[in-house]
């Protein structure tokens, strides 16, 4: 049986990607270990099928971090037995590659993301620059790529010339969601994902204050938590802003039933947000919750040809309000939204996603 290692730079709890892809490829009969990293505030491991590795590391943030994380990693997997190494990002790459060379071994590269062009890295052109340099040395040496959209597909084939399989990530495919909460107020809004940089979520809250009967629910936590909370507050927003923490992905596909419309938006800040192709934004679907989403390359495919949600031209409060506002108005609209919801779930399902994926490591190790 092979033997591969995933590795990220999260707690393991809370990353509904990782679990899917190790499950599967556990299930298609590969011996699996995601490897992340121990916090403070870190739950208990779940078990899962596949087994969970978390290294402790004396830094929790910032560039001392990630040093320390990735040599910890590389020692890690210098003295283990495995047959390939898949890092999930830039963030764990150099650990990756340079122990897979070292034991011959096959290194695997999984963007999630377009990772030099994430807010944070994007306005400090001194840590974009190590990024951009830890992707280089690495990445055009690799025969075995996948992202999770055709426009990063593109983009990463041009910027590092190696080819790029395409696994979306999508959510299993639920059961119908026949119990439907009432259309009606309060309107539940549904943000969920880390609370960063670029999320659109200050001006969600300002769009909220100028609205009545409308809510807003964020499930993460983030940079920007203590600034948003604090926004909150200046607003007099409490009652309709709740920050719910980080929930658990099980905990996740009940909230999202009680909501009414999921949040998806984001400010054009670096080619990695203009590109994205949130698993959020399947997880809506998935719970027929039309969403709000930016009016970017990626869902402006998919929602001209699903109508699943609303294209946003811009994040003014204002344009945030009136899109609110007008989809509350209109439950003939609401409901054709649904509709379509329960169409495209029966597409885009991580059941179809995954025999891409299991096809994608047959190839790895047949040749």
């Amino acid at each position: 049986m092979k033997k591969i290692y995933f590795t990220v730079t999260n707690d393991l709890t809370y990353d509904q990607r990782m679990i899917r892809i190790c499950t599967s490829v556990s299930n298609g009969g590969y011996d699996v270990t995601l490897i992340g990293r121990s916090r403070k505030n870190s739950r208990e491991i779940q078990t899962q099928v596949f087994k969970q590795k978390r290294l402790n590391c004396f830094f929790d943030k910032g560039k001392f971090f990630y040093l320390e994380y990735n040599i910890r990693l590389f020692f890690f997997l210098l003295f283990r037995r495995y047959d390939a190494v898949c890092s999930i990002d830039l963030d764990s790459i150099l650990a990756g590659y340079y122990a897979s060379k070292l034991k011959r071994k096959i290194c695997i590269y999984d963007a999630h993301e377009f990772f030099t062009e994430v807010p944070e890295v994007v306005e400090r052109p001194a840590i974009k620059k190590v990024w951009e340099i830890a992707g280089n040395l690495t990445v055009p040496k690799l025969t075995y790529c996948y992202t999770v959209c055709d426009s990063l597909r593109n983009v990463f084939k041009a910027k590092y010339g190696v080819d790029f399989s395409v696994i979306r990530n999508v959510p299993f495919k639920q059961p119908d969601n026949e119990e439907l909460i009432k259309f009606e107020p309060p309107y539940i809004l549904l943000y969920q994902g880390v609370l960063n940089d670029g999320r659109g979520l200050e001006e969600m809250i300002e769009a909220i204050n100028l609205l009545n009967d409308v809510e807003l629910w964020m499930a993460g936590e983030g940079d920007r938590s203590e600034e948003l909370r604090t926004l909150t507050n200046k607003l007099n927003l409490q009652d309709r802003v709740k920050f719910l923490g980080y929930v658990k992905p099980d905990e996740l596909k009940e909230l999202t039933k009680k909501a009414h419309i999921g949040v998806n938006l984001l400010q054009n800040k670096g080619l990695n947000y203009y590109y994205s192709l949130a698993n959020k934004f399947f997880d809506y679907i998935q719970a027929q919750k039309p969403s709000l989403n930016m009016n970017f390359p990626e869902y402006s495919h998919i929602i001209k040809e699903h109508e699943v949600g609303i294209l946003l031209n811009n994040l003014e409060k204002e344009t945030i309000s009136e899109a609110i506002k007008n989809l509350t108005k209109s439950h003939d609209y609401y409901q054709k939204l649904q509709q379509n919801c329960l169409i495209a779930a029966k597409e885009f399902v991580w059941e179809k996603e995954e025999i891409k994926l299991l096809e994608f490591y047959r190839q790895v190790f047949e040749k």
